[in-house]
């Protein structure tokens, strides 16, 4: 963990809080890191903890004016840690419990006091795809690969994709993203409206510090006070928590009631082509 330029030995930490200085001396931005780059930043239970806890602090901290997201390695995240749900899609009790804790961590995203930006590094799919969602807005490297994969590998939606991403980028693009498992190139996805911006790789947290200045320049009340009001105001247009509370409520049937989850996480911890009972 980085504290004002000072690095910290944490190499066990699957989420990492930056505090960055920023021109001036007083405010920094938050850079959060997704610390798993041997998963691709795979998102389990333990991971999404460690998340709720970095944002609630850099949100607490009264010297950061923006949040940044971003991944170490090759991705930003390649969605959930398909190897443990193995195990957890057959707990009863503990899969309900991670999704209410996923969903409860991306939606606090919303109603944080200061601006979330997704900082799209890579591979970006499934739970990758569900956190940039919840971000106030996301900006993409050359390199980044967006799209959903669910139904890739016998999945489905459960962090908010199905909800949000229709609401996003309209329901006839939301529907072949789901339906083909595709990934869009950055260019697609900033045509699409999934992100405001494409850059080089090399300029990619440079772009989000950049934000974070101008940020850093207005006053942190009136920032606070517009985010509520522009994010509130969109939930409550678009009947958004009813939908979160169907799409957690069927995930949670499938996976933990039909074959087929299980056997797409089989298949993928073992290499081979998914065999689909109901086919």
């Amino acid at each position: 963990m980085l504290i004002d330029g000072v690095q910290e030995q944490d190499h066990g930490a699957r989420i990492e809080l930056d505090r960055v200085p920023l021109p001036g001396g007083v405010s920094r931005a938050g850079v959060i890191w997704l610390n798993r780059p041997d998963t691709l930043n795979a998102l389990d239970h333990a991971a999404i903890l460690e998340l709720a806890t970095a944002l609630a602090e850099a949100d607490d901290d009264p010297r950061i004016a923006a949040i940044l997201i971003t991944g170490r390695g090759r991705a930003f995240s390649a969605g959930g840690d398909m190897k443990s749900y193995l195990k957890l899609q057959q707990d009863p009790v503990g899969f309900p419990q991670f999704m209410d804790d996923l969903l409860e961590t991306f939606g606090a995203i919303k109603f944080m006091r200061k601006p979330v930006v997704a900082l799209v590094n890579g591979v970006t799919a499934a739970g990758g795809l569900e956190l940039l969602l919840a971000c106030d807005f996301a900006f993409a490297a050359d390199s980044a690969r967006i799209g959903d994969a669910h139904l890739n590998y016998g999945q489905m939606g459960g962090g908010g994709s199905l909800a949000l991403l229709p609401r996003t980028i309209g329901p006839g693009r939301a529907r072949e993203l789901f339906f083909t498992g595709r990934l869009l190139s950055a260019a697609e996805a900033l045509d699409w409206g999934l992100v405001n911006r494409v850059v080089p790789d090399k300029e990619l947290l440079d772009a989000g510090l950049d934000f974070a200045r101008s940020v850093a320049e207005k006053s942190p009340a009136a920032v606070a006070n517009a985010k509520y009001a522009m994010n509130a105001g969109w939930s409550d247009g678009t009947g958004l928590p009813a939908a979160l509370r169907l799409e957690r409520a069927r995930a949670a049937l499938y996976c933990l009631t039909l074959p087929d989850s299980m056997e797409g996480l089989q298949a993928f911890a073992e290499k081979r082509a998914p065999r689909y009972p109901g086919r």
